[in-house]
């Protein structure tokens, strides 16, 4: 295991558990063939791992149909292909202030060309109240978007109670799970989510470059993108049937089975639950120490209600890249830094101005001793910070 402390699972969960790399590499060096191409034994194979693949994320998540699990490079790109496929000009759609830039910048270019936009704000604890998100449905609102956990600040977003207003007004509700899928147990039917986007590599353990969507079974999606399927090649069009109706080219299949063995992996721990129970303590007591370290500034950070171990913070008079650059060449602690891919976010906690933020999120494989390293570490730096200041005040 590596000697530094890893704090950046809210960009990709790191390192990976090494029965996931194991199969996914062993499987892919005994049968890694073009899946559903051909009737070869080996090609009927590959196409088992895949619906097996399909069958367990769908389940996951709550889906009745796995030909509705489609599979993408990430979850960017599964939100692309949802955003392009359901919007035109003169269509309305809403989304929130706390969105990456997966969301912000496929609607930004929409807006562009005849596509209008709202982007609702969060309040001081970093929550989108339901209620704005109903004011603003207009007869033209096609989709609503919503960012299930922030990758900044940590909150969980309301998302079934958003998505009973979707569904009363017949307007079609997707979800951003980058932060939550493999975390926070997700549901599309209790939730009433149309369409679930999600990424693999982050806490569903799979490999970089997969993700993909769950279309709940009464949506219809008429796609932006059409190519080979490998099935019904005749067509002139892009199948109607689902999974080839929204999935393009060759399927990632080394990466559908990390996801498989993922899968079972996740329930060798205990299931999500578990897992964010894990997370969660370290978060807490490095949120905890942060607040009581003076000269050391948190947002959002309220971890007592439906929040993700993701916080960020700021040491006064030190910009956001210094303090990690401390933190990593110092003391061997890797975090991020900046504005995260979601300006709006930084933009609504005040930190937009300054470059943003130091962002801590532990994972499943942090420990207590790495926690204490980290708690060490900023009071270090804060410490630092503070004596600069003292220094340059006398000078003045």
């Amino acid at each position: 295991m590596p000697e530094f402390v890893y704090l950046d699972n809210a960009a990709t969960t790191f390192p990976k558990p090494p029965e996931v790399i194991r199969f996914a590499c062993d499987f892919y060096l005994a049968k890694g063939v073009n899946p559903g191409r051909t009737g070869f034994d080996l090609a009927l194979e590959a196409e088992e791992t895949l619906a097996a693949a399909r069958q367990a994320l769908a389940t996951f998540f709550g889906g009745r149909n796995r030909e509705r699990l489609v599979f993408s490079y990430n979850v960017t790109d599964a939100l692309n292909l949802l955003i392009g496929s359901v919007l035109e000009p003169g269509d309305h759609a809403i989304t929130t202030c706390l969105e990456h830039n997966s969301v912000l910048r496929p609607l930004h270019r929409l807006a562009g060309h005849g596509v209008e936009v709202d982007h609702l704000p969060f309040d001081g604890s970093g929550f989108v109240d339901p209620g704005d998100i109903a004011r603003r449905l207009r007869p033209t609102t096609r989709l609503v978007v919503v960012n299930h956990g922030s990758n900044v600040i940590g909150t969980i977003q309301p998302v079934a109670e958003i998505g009973r207003i979707c569904r009363e007004r017949g307007v079609l509700f997707a979800v951003d799970a980058a932060q939550t899928a493999g975390l926070v147990p997700i549901d599309i039917e209790r939730m009433m989510i149309d369409v679930l986007c999600f990424t693999g590599h982050k806490s569903l353990f799979g490999p970089p470059g997969t993700g993909g969507m769950l279309i709940a079974d009464h949506v219809e999606i008429t796609p932006c993108r059409a190519g080979g399927t490998g099935v019904m090649s005749a067509l002139k069009g892009q199948p109607e049937a689902y999974p080839w109706r929204m999935e393009f080219g060759t399927v990632n299949l080394m990466g559908a089975a990390g996801l498989l063995a993922a899968q079972r992996w996740i329930a060798e721990r205990g299931g999500v639950t578990a897992i964010y129970e894990h997370e969660m303590r370290h978060a807490r007591r490095l949120r905890d120490a942060l607040a009581a370290i003076d000269g050391v500034r948190l947002y959002c950070a309220d971890m007592e209600r439906d929040h993700l171990p993701v916080f960020v913070f700021n040491i006064d008079g030190l910009p956001a890249d210094k303090t990690g650059s401390l933190l990593d060449v110092e003391h061997e602690v890797i975090t991020r830094t900046g504005l995260h891919c979601a300006p709006r976010v930084h933009e609504g906690i005040g930190t937009f101005a300054v470059d943003g933020a130091v962002r801590f999120s532990p994972g499943v494989f942090t420990t207590d001793d790495e926690v204490e390293r980290a708690i060490a570490a900023v009071a270090d730096i804060a410490a630092y910070a503070r004596s600069s200041r003292s220094v340059a005040a006398g000078r003045a």
